[in-house]
């Protein structure tokens, strides 16, 4: 019998404190970001979305560049470099005074974090034993759903006790924590290859399109959420909102637990399928059923399903492309996640002023079903024709 191999060692752990660390630091800002607009620069509500909008679009164009760049430059030094542009941009949040600089500071940050974030992806899929693929990856992505329950609750009380460039200092500090971390992870050195052409499939992976599709439909319900909790909370007398992030969290903390062992067993498509369908239940009884206790559940709930559902879809780019195209691969997954993820939250605020709330989470359970439908009808097969074993 097959002795299995090792996913927590040192390497791995390494990884994922620095991801970590990572993840913490960019959280910090997000929460913050809007009252520090509106508050302290006293710039209208309506420029604030511009700001915001401006990270989104330097990450969407990034993405492709980055994927290709990891699978021609050392992938291990591209990350670190990456990084450390990303924590050095910090410091122009210490000087914008006016939304024309915000906008400018938050696109090149938006860059940096473009690399950052497909070399970390990239870089811990070369670690992580090809046997425990997707569980590895479960786990990895776990600490961003860590970071991201704890770290917005961090930000709101050190902008609130000591201000926003005491908030920037320690985004700073992690970020340099992180550079550390990375510095000790070791990347299995690649063999030599010619550099290929630059071409279009260098920055999507082409075999890959319909599965891209697939993932815009799916995440574009996972949209819907995180941005309008706060306002959806306080439309139904719930004033702690915040809860809904820790219980979120919590249900994608559980996910990892089995869903990773399970796709790396074979059972990649039920998974999905159960996923969504778990994802689907969630979000009708959030927009169904107005106390604490059921918006609570019901995060939990949709926390276990994109739990489950995530590193699912990210091991299906990964089999779907050869070691020298891993980057492009964790482009076009973290592309496909950031065009579904911005198109509910584009789509929700109109979905929200024309109908309610209710409406908008009852169309996310729709996506959630058609999302299965297409997997059904056209994902599934492109996998099984299109995977590599490597």
């Amino acid at each position: 019998m097959k002795e299995k191999e090792t996913l927590w060692n040192k390497n791995f752990s390494v990884a994922c404190i620095a991801n970590f660390l990572i993840a913490c630091s960019f959280n910090l800002l997000v929460p913050v970001i809007p009252l520090y607009l509106t508050e302290v620069l006293h710039i209208p509500e309506t420029n604030v979305g511009i700001v915001l909008s401006s990270y989104v679009l330097a990450m969407l164009f990034m993405r492709p560049f980055s994927g290709y760049m990891v699978d021609i430059f050392p992938r291990k030094a591209l990350y670190i470099i990456g990084l450390s542009l990303f924590v050095s941009v910090y410091l122009g949040y210490y000087l914008v005074t006016a939304v024309l600089a915000f906008v400018i500071v938050r696109f090149i940050h938006g860059v940096f974090w473009g690399i950052t974030s497909v070399s970390a992806n990239t870089v811990v899929i070369d670690i992580i034993p090809a046997s425990r693929r997707a569980e590895g990856i479960g786990f990895f992505g776990m600490f961003n759903n860590l970071a991201l329950a704890i770290a917005p609750y961090i930000a709101l009380n050190i902008y609130h006790s000591a201000g926003f460039h005491w908030l920037i200092t320690c985004a700073i500090g992690m970020g340099i924590m992180a550079i550390i971390f990375v510095s000790l992870i070791n990347v299995p050195v690649r063999p030599k290859s010619v550099r290929p052409p630059l071409s279009f499939d260098r920055f999507i992976l082409l075999p890959a399109l319909p599965v891209l599709i697939n993932q815009i439909i799916m995440t574009s319900a996972w949209g819907t959420l995180i941005p309008f909790a706060a306002l959806y909370g306080k439309s139904i007398g719930i004033q702690n909102s915040g809860i809904l992030f820790l219980f979120l969290a919590f249900g994608i903390i559980v996910s990892r637990i089995f869903s990773g062992k399970m796709v790396d067993k074979g059972y990649i498509h039920p998974v999905i399928i159960s996923a969504l369908l778990i994802a689907a239940i969630g979000f009708v009884v959030y927009s169904q059923v107005h106390l604490l206790v059921a918006f609570c559940v019901s995060a939990f709930v949709v926390g276990v399903g994109f739990g489950m559902l995530l590193p699912a879809l990210q091991t299906i780019y990964v089999n779907m492309a050869t070691h020298d195209r891993r980057g492009t691969a964790s482009s076009t997954y973290l592309t496909g996640f950031d065009v579904g993820n911005g198109i509910g939250m584009l789509t929700g605020g109109y979905i929200i002023t024309l109908w309610s709330f209710q409406t908008l989470y009852i169309i996310a359970a729709a996506a959630c079903l058609l999302g299965i439908i297409v997997y059904l009808t056209s994902t599934i097969r492109v996998y099984n024709r299109k995977k590599l074993v490597e």
